[in-house]
């Protein structure tokens, strides 16, 4: 049986961050290092996507952190199972290899459901009054409750929001290393996601992102001791920066451009303008730096509209329609009818209000289902008003957009020199690394 593998998936690490982590080099001493080219939509679950199934999101489906359910004009944001996935992802293909290597999923998006033979990863309960409770989806079922009672409940209020910070990873790992002392799992992935929320509040380059870096080496450490620990021996380990996060300094909204050109309709409730997707001739579900603008009927005349309506909004790059969206793999029927995609510099907030008296409660909550769009904005915390602010010019770090420039690219470490093809890696490269490590390419 070839090495057991650890697969690292950390947004927002870059090579640079590499120089400042002693501990990560000390684990890769004598490997290998490449940069790697994040496929777009460059976003957490397009780009898990990639990794798992080596495949892009005309295939693997994943088109973005969100989904529009048509038939049920609703928007579901970030809490779909792993069947959404099209195409099956490694631990699916290894599952049918020889014997089988066992295989460990901790923490990605879309793992819940998923096929591996050990699973970790949050659900918490929504309870009818709107409260949650604490949960974790585990496979065995039992799993969750065993590492509730050694390691506590999940800290979900540090894995998201304003709190979001060092907790949190301290659980992953930990309920990690409880797993591989248990079963020591031929392949392991793990999502670390310590480095993202920092550079994207703050930057990424500043002294909260580089204490961050520093925090997250100790985290590699104390990884590290464990699996080594565990295993009896040092795994094969690969470290991938799933994307890089630039500075930004400019946020559009593309929701209140097609309010203002009578596209997009809002409902009047208690609280304050509700979207209306059933009266919206158009609206766009918003993610990082692109958005999928969703147009009624798939009316073609009105796509094309609406593009050109985006050409010369600043902060826009590209506003892409029809066969354009091919261009990145995007002719899903998932997709919207056109597809906007940020300059690096900018980022797309998914506010409709032309008013902050008139937006809704859950605007100032940390709320990612009731949002039909990501809100980075929760990261942060206005202690006059107790709640999330309504100002989107506080986000100082953003992703998604194409990978054209050396800035946004990020990085891939091996343990092993043998691994890399050559100086340049794609995300889904990574599938095809792990997949020939244990003889199945």
């Amino acid at each position: 049986m070839p090495k057991p593998v650890i697969l690292l998936s950390v947004p927002a690490l870059r090579e640079k961050d590499v120089a400042a982590m002693p501990k990560l080099r000390e684990l890769m001493a004598g490997g290998g290092i490449a940069e790697l080219t994040p496929g777009f939509p460059c976003v957490t679950c397009p780009v898990q996507a990639y990794m798992t199934t080596g495949k892009g999101p005309a295939e693997h489906g994943v088109v973005a952190n969100g989904f529009y359910h048509r038939d049920k004009r609703r928007v579901e944001m970030w809490t779909a199972p792993n069947d959404f996935l099209e195409q099956p992802q490694i631990w699916n293909l290894l599952a049918h290899h020889g014997r089988g290597p066992s295989c460990a999923v901790w923490f990605p998006l879309h793992g819940k459901g998923c096929e591996a033979d050990y699973v970790c990863t949050p659900a918490p309960i929504h309870n009818p009054d709107g409260s949650e409770s604490l949960w974790c989806y585990s496979r065995p079922t039992e799993l969750y409750g065993e590492l509730r009672d050694a390691l506590g409940h999940f800290p979900l209020k540090n894995y998201w929001g304003p709190l979001a910070g060092a907790p949190s990873s301290e659980w992953i790992v930990d309920s990690a290393l409880f797993a591989a002392r248990r079963w020591q799992p031929d392949f392991f992935y793990i999502y670390l996601q310590h480095l993202d929320y920092v550079a994207q509040r703050s930057g990424p380059n500043g002294p909260a992102a580089e204490q961050a870096v520093a925090e997250f080496d100790g985290l590699v450490q104390r990884l590290a001791e464990g699996m080594q620990d565990a295993y009896r021996e040092q795994p094969l380990w690969i470290v991938a920066g799933e994307y890089a996060i630039t500075p930004v300094e400019h946020v559009g909204y593309p929701n209140r451009v097609l309010r203002d050109a009578g596209l997009l309709a809002v409902r009047e409730e208690d609280d304050g303008e509700h979207l209306d997707f059933e009266k919206s001739r158009a609206f766009a579900m918003v993610d990082h730096q692109f958005s999928h603008v969703f147009v009624a009927d798939g009316d073609e005349r009105l796509a094309e509209r609406v593009a050109e309506l985006f050409r010369n909004q600043p902060g826009i790059a590209e506003a892409l329609v029809g066969t354009q969206r091919g261009r990145y793999g995007l002719e899903h029927p998932r997709s919207g009818e056109v597809i906007l995609i940020s300059t690096p510099q900018s980022w797309q907030a998914y506010y409709w209000w032309l008013s902050d008296a008139r937006a809704p409660k859950f605007a100032r909550t940390v709320d990612i289902h009731r949002k039909p769009g990501y809100d980075p904005v929760e990261l942060c915390f206005d202690t006059a008003t107790k709640s999330i602010p309504l100002d989107a010019t506080l986000i100082k770090g953003s992703h998604g957009a194409p990978a054209v420039d050396p800035s946004q690219r990020s990085v891939l470490l091996a343990s092993d020199p043998t691994l890399f093809p050559g100086p340049g890696v794609t995300d889904t490269g990574v599938f095809d690394i792990v997949l020939k490590h244990f003889g199945l390419q």
